[in-house]
C-alpha cells in the first residue's frame, strides 16, 4: 500500500474519529442542557415561602385611641387604623408618619363604636353603642399629579354601603352585616350566650317601577346551656355558622327570607373542645375552625349518600398547630390560605388544599392585631406597645405540595378524595387542582392501546417481509412501510379525528364482531389450507405469495362483521350498544376514544417498530438458519427457535422506540382523544395525556405562575419517562446480546 495513502488514510480516521466523538458529546450536552433548562423552571414550585420586614414603625396616634382594626393598601404604600370614635386614619409606611383622616358618619351624636369586623376586600362592619350597623368600604386610589411632575400619590376615602337599624333594645354580644348581589341585607346579632337574632331587609321593585322594603326578623335559640364563642357569616348573607363552647358546629341557612333552616348541628370534636375562631376561606365554601387546643382545620359540606341532597359539615384538611389557643383567623382574599393568630400572639400562615404551613410571623413582643393586602403578598400586624410591623409575603405557589401533585386530594365540592386535573375556572376562588397522575396515568393508557395495536402487526410483518416473502416483494414492501412514517402526525390526527372517530362510532357493534370474525376466519381458513394446498397450482402461494391467500379472508371477514354487527346490535342491545354499555355497564362511550387512538398512534409507530425488527431479523446470520433447516427443522420452527432468539436483542430496541415514540405523541392524541383527564382503563373513553396537555395549556399559562411551572414539571417528568424506558430496554437488549450473541 503507498506510504503517503496510509498516512492520509490514518489522518483523516483521526478526524473523523474526533468529529464523531464531539458530535456526539454535543448531542449529550444538548440533551442535559434541556433537562436542566426545564428543571430549573420548575424548581421554585418547592421554593420554600419568606416574608421579609418591609416597615417597622411606632403607630402615630394618640395615647387615648384605641386600635380596633388595621390595614393596609395592595401596592404596601399607605396604611390605616381605625380608633373607637369611627375614625380612619392613614399612614405612609416608609417612617409611619400620618397623612389623612376619614370620620365615619356616627348614626348618633357622641357613638361610638362597639365592635368591628373585617368583611372581604377592605370592608368594615362597624357595631356603634346605640345598637346600629354600619358597612364601611376603604378604597386606595392611585393618583398622578401633573402639576408635580406626575408624581405618583394615594389617594384615601372612607364609603358608607349600608345601614342596618338597631333591632334590639340592648347592646348586642357583637352583630354582623352583610349586602348580597341582590342588594339584600342580613343582619344577625349575639344576644346572649345562646342566643342569635337574624334580621333581613329584602328590596324589590314593583310592577310600577317602586321600590318595596320588607323586613324579616326571627331569633335563634341554641338548645341546652351551650354558649356561642365564635360567629361567622358569608359574603352574600346566606349562611351562617357558629362554634359553641362545647365544641359544636351549626350551620343555618339564610336564603329563604323570613326563614332561617338549620342545616347542621354537629359535634366537631370528640373531646368536647372548645371552637375559639371561625372564618370563611375565599369562595365561602369552606369553613376555617379554631379550638383551644390551637388546633385550625377546614370544613365543607359533603353528601351522606351517594346521588343524596343532603349535605353535612365534615372536617376535611388538618392545619398547624398553635401553643396556645387560637384567637382569630382571616382569610386570604387571593387563594384558599388562611393567617391565624394564636394565644401567644403568633401568626400561622397555611395553605387548605396543599396542607403546607407556610409561614411562622411573630415578634419579640405579642401581637394583636393583623391584616392581610388585598393581593395576598403583604401583611400588616400590631404589637401591643402600638408597634406596625408590615412583612412583604414571597409565596407565589402555595398550592403545590407532593399531595396535590401525585396525591388524591379532597377539593371543595367532591363527596371524597380524587386525582383532578383542572388548571382554570370561571371564578377568582377557584380551587387550583393540579394532580399529574391523571395525566401520567392517560400517557400510558393511550400508549398501552396503541401498542397492543401496533406491535403484534409490526413483529408479524416484519418477521413475514424477512423470512417468508419473496426478495422482490420485500423490496417493495419494506420502503412502502417506512414511508408510513414521513406521514405528518396532525394529518394522522386530523384523519382519526373527522373520518375515523365518526366512523367507528356509528359501526361500533361491527368493529367488536370483526374483533372476533377476523381470527377465526383466518384460523378457518389455515385449516381449509392444509386440505387445499395439494394441488400444483397452489403450492406457488406458499413460497412467498401467502398474503395473496390471506388478504380475501380478510376483506371477507370484515365485510360479514360489517354486515351482522347492525343485526347483532339490535338483537343483542336494543339497537343502541353505546346506551347500552352505560346503563348496564356503568361506562359511558366517548366518541373520541381509546379505539380510536390504538389505530391511528398505531398507524404512526408501526414503522419505527417494522423497520428495525425486520433489519434486525434479516441481519441474523444465514448460517444459523442453514444449520436449523439442515437439522430437519420446518421454516417456522427454524424462525421460532433461531432467527426471533438471535434477533431479540433489535427487535426489543425496535419495540421500545416505538413505546417512546407514542409516550411522547402529541399531535394525533391532541386531535383524536376528548383531552378528559380521567382515570378509567376502559377503552370507550378518552384520556389526557402529559404531552397533549403542555400543548393545549402553555398558551394560557402566565409566565412564572404555578400552572406555567407544573407544566414544565409534566415535561420533566415525560423526559424521565422515556429516559427510564430507553435506560431499562438498553441494558435488557445488552443481556440478550450476550446471551444469544452479537448479530
Amino acid at each position: 500500500m503507498n506510504e503517503r495513502f496510509r498516512i492520509r488514510a490514518k489522518r483523516n480516521d483521526r478526524i473523523a474519529k474526533w468529529v464523531i466523538t464531539l458530535g456526539g458529546m454535543l448531542v449529550i450536552f444538548s440533551v442535559v442542557f434541556i433537562l436542566l433548562l426545564i428543571t430549573n423552571t420548575t424548581l421554585p414550585l418547592f421554593q420554600k415561602p419568606s416574608a421579609d420586614i418591609f416597615a417597622k414603625f411606632l403607630l402615630p396616634k394618640e395615647p387615648t385611641q384605641e386600635v380596633l382594626a388595621i390595614g393596609v393598601d395592595e401596592y404596601l404604600e399607605t396604611g390605616f387604623f381605625l380608633d373607637r370614635e369611627g375614625v380612619f386614619n392613614f399612614f405612609e409606611n416608609q417612617q409611619g408618619l400620618a397623612t389623612d383622616q376619614h370620620s365615619s358618619s356616627p348614626p348618633a351624636e357622641n357613638a361610638e363604636l362597639a365592635s368591628v369586623e373585617s368583611v372581604g376586600r377592605l370592608q368594615y362592619s362597624l357595631l356603634w353603642d346605640d345598637g346600629t350597623l354600619t358597612l364601611e368600604q376603604v378604597n386606595f386610589r392611585p393618583f398622578f399629579d401633573e402639576e408635580n411632575n406626575n408624581r405618583r400619590s394615594i389617594v384615601h376615602s372612607v364609603t358608607r354601603k349600608a345601614v342596618f337599624p338597631s333591632s334590639n333594645e340592648d347592646l348586642p354580644i357583637m352583630s354582623m352585616g352583610r349586602v348580597s348581589s341582590e342588594g339584600r341585607l342580613t343582619r344577625v346579632d349575639h344576644l346572649s350566650a345562646e342566643r342569635l337574632m337574624v334580621t333581613q331587609t329584602v328590596i324589590s321593585e314593583t310592577l310600577l317601577g317602586d321600590q318595596e322594603e320588607e323586613h324579616f326578623s326571627e331569633v335563634l335559640e341554641l338548645p341546652g346551656q351551650d354558649a356561642i364563642k365564635a360567629l361567622a357569616l358569608n359574603n352574600q348573607g346566606t349562611e351562617l355558622y357558629a362554634g359553641t363552647e362545647a365544641g359544636y358546629l351549626l350551620r343555618w341557612s339564610l336564603s329563604e327570607a323570613g326563614g332561617a333552616k338549620l342545616l347542621d348541628h354537629i359535634q366537631a370534636f370528640t373531646d368536647g373542645r372548645e371552637i375559639t375562631a371561625l372564618t370563611l376561606v375565599f369562595g365561602d365554601y369552606s369553613l376555617a375552625v379554631g379550638d383551644t387546643q390551637g388546633q385550625v382545620s377546614t370544613w365543607f359540606p359533603v353528601r351522606t349518600e351517594k346521588n343524596s341532597a343532603r349535605k353535612i359539615l365534615k372536617r376535611i384538611h388538618t392545619l398547624s398547630k398553635h401553643d396556645t389557643a387560637v384567637i382569630d383567623i382571616q382569610p386570604s382574599l387571593r387563594n384558599k390560605s388562611v393567617l391565624s393568630l394564636g394565644g401567644d400572639g403568633f401568626l400561622h400562615l397555611d395553605h387548605m388544599t396543599s396542607e403546607r404551613h407556610l409561614l411562622d410571623l411573630g415578634n419579640h413582643v405579642p401581637l394583636f392585631q393583623y391584616a392581610f393586602s388585598t393581593r395576598g403578598d403583604g401583611l400588616i400586624a400590631l404589637t401591643e406597645e402600638s408597634r406596625a410591623i408590615i412583612w412583604k409575603l414571597d409565596n407565589p405557589h402555595p398550592e403545590v405540595s407532593w399531595k396535590t401533585l401525585f396525591g388524591k386530594v379532597w377539593y371543595e365540592g367532591y363527596d371524597e378524595p380524587a386525582y383532578v386535573w383542572q388548571s382554570s375556572s370561571a371564578n377568582d376562588d377557584f380551587e387550583p387542582k393540579l394532580s399529574l397522575t391523571p395525566l401520567i396515568f392517560g400517557t400510558l393508557k393511550g400508549t398501552f392501546y396503541a401498542m397492543v395495536f401496533a406491535v403484534p402487526l409490526a413483529l408479524f410483518g416484519a418477521i413475514y417481509t424477512s423470512q417468508f416473502c419473496r426478495p422482490r416483494l420485500r423490496e417493495i414492501i419494506k420502503p412502502t412501510v417506512e414511508i408510513m412514517a414521513a406521514i405528518p402526525t396532525v394529518i394522522i390526527g386530523f384523519l382519526a379525528a373527522l373520518w375515523l372517530a365518526p366512523l367507528i362510532e356509528e359501526s361500533l357493534g361491527a368493529v367488536f364482531l370483526s374483533i372476533v370474525f377476523v381470527p377465526v376466519g383466518l384460523m378457518l381458513a389455515i385449516i381449509i389450507w392444509q386440505f387445499i394446498r395439494r394441488n400444483d397450482p397452489l403450492k406457488k402461494l406458499e413460497r412467498g405469495y401467502e398474503f395473496l391467500a390471506i388478504a380475501p379472508v380478510l376483506v371477507l371477514s370484515i365485510a360479514i362483521a360489517t354486515t351482522l354487527g347492525p343485526m347483532a346490535e339490535d338483537l343483542l342491545f336494543a339497537g343502541d350498544l353505546k346506551q347500552w354499555l352505560f346503563e348496564e355497564a356503568g361506562t359511558r362511550y366517548d366518541p373520541r376514544n381509546c379505539i380510536v387512538i390504538a389505530f391511528a398512534m398505531g398507524f404512526a409507530v408501526i414503522p419505527i417498530i417494522f423497520t428495525i425488527a425486520e433489519d434486525s431479523l434479516s441481519n441474523v446470520p444465514p448460517a444459523l438458519k442453514a444449520a436449523s433447516l439442515a437439522c430437519g427443522a420446518s421454516r417456522w420452527q427454524t424462525v421460532w427457535r433461531v432467527i426471533l432468539p438471535s434477533a431479540s436483542p433489535g427487535i426489543f430496541a425496535g419495540t421500545m422506540i416505538g413505546f417512546g415514540r407514542a409516550v411522547g405523541e402529541t399531535m394525533i392524541v391532541l386531535m383524536a382523544t376528548g383531552n378528559t383527564a380521567i382515570m378509567d382503563l376502559s377503552i370507550f373513553n378518552g384520556m389526557r395525556p402529559l404531552s397533549s396537555n403542555i400543548a393545549v395549556e402553555i398558551p394560557e399559562a402566565p409566565h412564572g405562575g404555578t400552572l406555567y411551572r407544573t407544566l414544565f414539571l409534566s415535561a420533566v417528568i415525560l423526559f424521565l419517562m422515556t429516559f427510564v424506558v430507553n435506560t431499562v430496554a438498553e441494558v435488557i437488549r445488552q443481556r440478550l446480546r450476550k446471551k444469544y450473541g452479537r448479530f
